[in-house]
């Protein structure tokens, strides 16, 4: 089956989900010594801790070859909760890296990951170049970017993020991102809920810890509604808080999917329980990201925290990763790529986004 050269790994969510559905990780990297260890316990010792800008993937023989490269390369200089500096920012350049190991060892196809900002950061111009750079890489690649909804994919939970998929031009793999499996319309699965979701995990023993909750905040917390947050605090309030993002106080709402769980920020950005006046625990919360009960994340409370919320939801690219097997498999229909690199490139960016 496929291997993977796993790049900005974290805690493996983005591998993960392709090996759910059959592939390997043969290699990883990231910097952070606890997703390592979270790494390392569930993929094996695969991964190697560091600055991926110190590692060379044209002359270190350790990096094996690979069918596929998987990178979800730092989001915080492209988030829309942040001031979004973009290519300009400290970290919106490291998907030169993720370039860099293309380059030296060809893949198939590859897999890079970001948040839905990308999309707009630089007045559209950082998105422009990003793939610009991945279409110039020898020999060449066919790239289709795409926004995901991954509640439309099985996650319990809104979240969107902007997936780039690059194909080989030699490969003839004329790859097509796929449909949505759940939603409200018709031939769709129902949306698996956050209570579905949440339904027995009180049994879970890993990473289940409940946060101290001071009186103050149970109080604030019971002042919200289900699905609601501190907007709904009533103004004459005491403890009524104006100008915050939507995060803060946000309780979940047991009919439908959870809003996006985030990795870090100050009190009130936990992500909150209903009917239980309390914030989530790290389990519920890798519940919402569908992360299996068996996977035990290492950290202190807050570590655990970043890595899940920094994860990406592994059932959320099944469907990318089953799509993108035929290619591995070479059970596909080949196409002239190169006219269809041609043709997408008389295409807007926004146009190319939309397309499945």
């Amino acid at each position: 089956m496929p291997d993977i050269v796993s790049l900005f790994s974290g805690c493996g969510g983005l591998d993960l989900g392709f090996e759910q559905v059959g592939y390997t990780t043969v290699w990883a990297n990231d910097f952070k010594h606890e997703a390592c260890e979270t790494f390392a316990h569930h993929f094996g010792n695969v991964i190697v801790e560091g600055d991926i800008e110190q590692i060379d993937p044209y002359t270190d023989r350790s990096i094996p070859d690979c069918d596929i490269i998987l990178g979800g390369f730092p989001c915080q200089d492209f988030s829309i909760i942040w001031k979004r500096p973009g290519l300009q920012g400290e970290r919106g350049s490291l998907y030169k890296s993720l370039l860099r190991f293309i380059d030296a060892k060809h893949p198939m196809a590859f897999v890079a990951e970001n948040v839905k900002g990308l999309l707009t950061a630089n007045k559209g111009k950082a998105i422009r170049q990003i793939i610009e750079d991945f279409q110039s890489l020898n020999p060449g690649y066919l790239i289709k970017p795409h926004l995901y909804n991954f509640a439309d994919y099985g996650v319990p939970q809104f979240r969107e993020r902007v997936l780039i998929v690059g194909i080989r031009l030699d490969t003839g793999f004329n790859f097509v991102h796929p449909q949505p499996t759940h939603g409200n319309g018709e031939c769709l699965l129902p949306y698996y809920t956050a209570g579905e979701a949440l339904e027995g995990v009180e049994n879970v023993p890993l990473n289940n810890e409940h946060l101290r909750t001071t009186e103050r905040t149970r109080h604030i917390i019971g002042m919200i509604p289900e699905g609601g947050n501190y907007t709904d605090i009533p103004q004459d309030s005491p403890y009524y808080v104006h100008g915050m993002i939507s995060h803060v106080y946000r309780r979940i709402k047991r009919d439908e999917p959870a809003k996006t769980i985030i990795a870090a920020g100050g009190g009130g950005t936990w992500g909150y329980h209903y009917p239980e006046p309390r914030p989530l625990t790290n389990r519920e919360r890798a519940r919402l990201q569908s992360f299996p009960d068996d996977f035990r994340f290492f950290g202190s409370t807050t570590e655990v925290r970043r890595q899940i919320g920094n994860a990406v939801p592994p059932v959320g690219v099944h469907a990318v990763a089953t799509a993108l097997l035929p290619l591995f498999l070479g059970n596909y229909e080949h196409v002239n790529l190169y006219e269809e690199q041609e043709r997408l490139s008389r295409m807007t960016i926004e146009e190319r986004i939309k397309m499945f």
